[in-house]
C-alpha cells in the first residue's frame, strides 16, 4: 500500500513538472499611444492650451478584418505568410489603438479639443477625422509599412481634404522595434492630417 503510495506520489510529481514545463509564457501587452514623456501634453475635455481650440472628431479607424484583433500580426519569415502572436497583444482592439494614438497626436499638434466622446459643438467649425488603414505589415527585425488613407471634412459645409501615406520604416530588434516603427507612420500620418486641417481652416 506504501508502495503505490509512493508511485502515486511521484506520478503527480511528474504530472505537475511537465504541465509547468509546457506551460505558455506570459503575454507582453503593447499601445501606440506615446508615452507621457515622450509626447506633448495632449488637450483633453474641453480647454486647450490657447483657450481657443480647433474642434475634432477623430472616428474609429477601419482596418483589414485580418488586423481585426487583439494580437500582432507580423510577417513569419516563410516568404508571405503572417502570424499571430499570442505573447505580443495590444492593450485594446487596434482599431482603438489607432483611434487613440491619432487623436492624442492630433490634439497635441493642433491645440485641439477631440469631440468624438462628447458630441460636436453647435457653434464651432469642426473637423471630422475619417482614417482606413490599407495596409498594416512588418517582418521583425527588419521592418514595418503601412498605407493609410485619410479624409478631413469641415462642418457644418461638407468641404473635404483627402489623403494617402504609403511608407516602410526600420523596425530594428523584437516586437517593440516594430510597436516603436507603426509609432513613427502614425505620427506621420498625424502630421499629414493636421495639415490637412490647417489648410481647411484657413
Amino acid at each position: 500500500m506504501m508502495k503505490r503510495l509512493t508511485m502515486l506520489v511521484t506520478l503527480a510529481v511528474a504530472v505537475m513538472t511537465t504541465m509547468n514545463g509546457c506551460a505558455s509564457p506570459d503575454a507582453r501587452y503593447y499601445t501606440l499611444a506615446a508615452s507621457r514623456s515622450d509626447a506633448a501634453p495632449a488637450v483633453t475635455g474641453r480647454a486647450s492650451r490657447s483657450g481657443n481650440p480647433s474642434w475634432i472628431e477623430v472616428t474609429p479607424v477601419r482596418v483589414p478584418e485580418r488586423l481585426n484583433r487583439i494580437q500582432l500580426v507580423v510577417r513569419d519569415g516563410t516568404g508571405g505568410g503572417v502570424k499571430l502572436s499570442d505573447t505580443s497583444r495590444w492593450t485594446s482592439p487596434l482599431p482603438n489603438e489607432l483611434r487613440d494614438a491619432l487623436s492624442q497626436q492630433l490634439q497635441s499638434s493642433l491645440d485641439a479639443v477631440d469631440v468624438y466622446h462628447h458630441g460636436l459643438s453647435a457653434t464651432q467649425p469642426a473637423f471630422r477625422v475619417t482614417t482606413e488603414v490599407v495596409n498594416l505589415d512588418a517582418n521583425v527585425g527588419e521592418w514595418a509599412a503601412a498605407t493609410i488613407a485619410w479624409t478631413v471634412q469641415r462642418l457644418p459645409d461638407g468641404k473635404a481634404l483627402s489623403g494617402r501615406i504609403e511608407t516602410e520604416v526600420p523596425a530594428p530588434g523584437q516586437m517593440e522595434g516594430v510597436v516603436n516603427a507603426y509609432r513613427e507612420i502614425l505620427a506621420a500620418t498625424a502630421a499629414d492630417i493636421a495639415a490637412g486641417v490647417q489648410s481647411l481652416n484657413r
